[in-house]
């Protein structure tokens, strides 16, 4: 363990991308903490765009507080006042205030979430600078995570306000080594060679692994919350009761006792990210792909479905398990909670939700698996389903027939279009760079897509 002392004076921690999943999730494990009598350490939550308006408002009219309602796979629901947040940041074009708080000397942890897509890394971790958000920040906006945080940076360093961790909470591999390397080559890109020598020296960019279903709340979340609480709650949030937070213990200037609330310190988050990211991630997508196009509407549907689950748990058995074998996780027994997690009933977590962002998707969670069986001379036929399932659901939006709105933060549609005008489709999205680096366009990809295409055809076609 490298951190400085978990026993440190404390401060603040900022975390940009105040949503459902960080309140149901980080903001708890901070509530408990400081409900146990450790109140060293505080909250505050603001974001970089002003699309959660409404969220950040209603925080602030009820002082940060909010309501978390957990239930289990039996129905079982609990509600919980969350008190971590203690300074809601208003948000603004120029992001002033959030610049302020972060560059304040007591904020020590910069945390942020800000989903797969937020980062524009290729499968070499470069920046994607043609991406005109972040194409925009290189010329000096703030409209992505590496803009805001290099408006921090330049105020802490000018400011003199001291080390800070940059804490990435976001289902992505290797989140922290990642989001560093990117951040380091946007400030070489704007020509900043001070502000990255500071931040080579000032900062620490730990990797976590983050878990905890979260749907997009409902209406209907609120209406619960009054009748159990009779508080009015303008921004309840809503999750299983799982919930699991493994972290590198590598904090340059402090950290709260996560461990005493049940979060994991450890050296390594590797093994335990890989079995998250390709065996519940990937799964879940799988799920939600198959679900809507078979017509259902929610992801317990599909996962009760016992045709879908059987393309989830063969995708695991058959490519996955080999693939992180040997590994300190039992990933048969982590597959079964999985999928019995994903059965819940009452979670009522939508495909719309889990479906989008397919193309951070595919590359990030199923694509490794298929790369490493062809390197073992394995055709990875079962992962095959799964980016299977995604070109129809792809082909489906292409339509105009999809039953809801597809959203993804890196999709070009004019090129996802452009596979199904192309004179062979499958040909078009094997080839595809993006979604397949080095595999795209080589014979083996081809041939197991071809063949997993067939067979998700034949599937749909004996669908009722």
């Amino acid at each position: 363990m490298n951190s400085e002392s978990s026993n440190a004076s404390g401060g603040v921690i900022l975390h940009i991308g105040a949503g459902s999943f960080h309140r149901a999730h980080q903001a708890w494990y901070l509530h408990r903490l400081i409900e146990s009598g450790d109140e060293r350490w505080s909250l505050a939550v603001g974001n970089i765009r002003g699309d959660m308006n409404a969220v950040l408002d209603a925080l602030a009219a009820q002082n940060g507080e909010y309501t978390l309602e957990t239930v289990t796979p039996k129905g079982e629901r609990e509600y919980e006042t969350v008190r971590a947040i203690r300074k809601v940041v208003p948000w603004s074009a120029d992001l002033e205030a959030l610049i302020a708080t972060g560059a304040d000397p007591a904020c020590r942890i910069v945390s942020f979430t800000v989903t797969e897509g937020g980062y524009y890394l290729d499968d070499h971790d470069r920046l994607d600078t043609a991406n005109p958000d972040l194409a925009a920040d290189l010329k000096g906006a703030k409209t992505t995570i590496y803009g805001a945080l290099a408006a921090i940076l330049d105020a802490r360093m000018k400011n003199g306000a001291g080390k800070v961790s940059l804490q990435n909470c976001d289902n992505l591999r290797s989140n922290g080594d990642r989001f560093k390397k990117g951040m380091l080559e946007f400030l070489q890109l704007r020509g900043e060679t001070a502000l990255r020598d500071w931040m080579i020296a000032n900062t620490s960019c730990p990797n976590s692994m983050v878990d905890r279903i979260t749907p997009r709340p409902t209406p209907d979340v609120a209406e619960r919350v009054k009748a159990a609480t009779g508080v009015d709650d303008r921004a309840p949030v809503m999750g299983e009761k799982f919930i699991q937070w493994v972290i590198e213990d590598n904090f340059i200037a402090g950290r709260p006792a996560w461990e005493k609330v049940g979060a994991e310190m450890v050296e390594s988050v590797h093994p335990y990210e890989e079995a998250k990211i390709r065996i519940l991630n990937a799964s879940h997508s799988c799920i939600a792909w198959a679900g809507t196009l078979v017509g259902l509407q929610y992801i317990h549907e599909g996962t009760q479905d016992m045709e879908i689950r059987a393309l989830a748990d063969a995708y695991v058995t058959d490519d996955v398990i080999p693939c992180l074998t040997p590994s300190p996780i039992d990933l048969a027994r982590y597959r079964d909670v999985v999928l019995d997690r994903f059965s819940n009933p009452y979670i009522r977590d939508t495909n719309q939700r889990v479906a989008a962002d397919g193309f951070s998707k595919l590359p990030g969670f199923i694509a490794p698996t298929m790369s490493e069986c062809f390197a073992r001379n394995v055709d990875p036929d079962s992962t095959a389903i799964l980016p299977a399932l995604f070109f129809r659901f792809l082909e489906r939006w292409h339509e105009g027939k999809l039953p809801y709105a597809y959203q993804d933060g890196v999709m070009d549609p004019a090129v996802a279009h452009g596979f199904f005008t192309a004179p062979d489709p499958i040909e078009a999205f094997v080839g595809d760079k993006l979604l397949w680096g080095k595999m795209a366009r080589t014979e083996g990809l081809e041939r197991v897509m071809r063949k997993a295409m067939g067979k998700v055809d034949a599937w749909l076609a004996n669908r009722p």
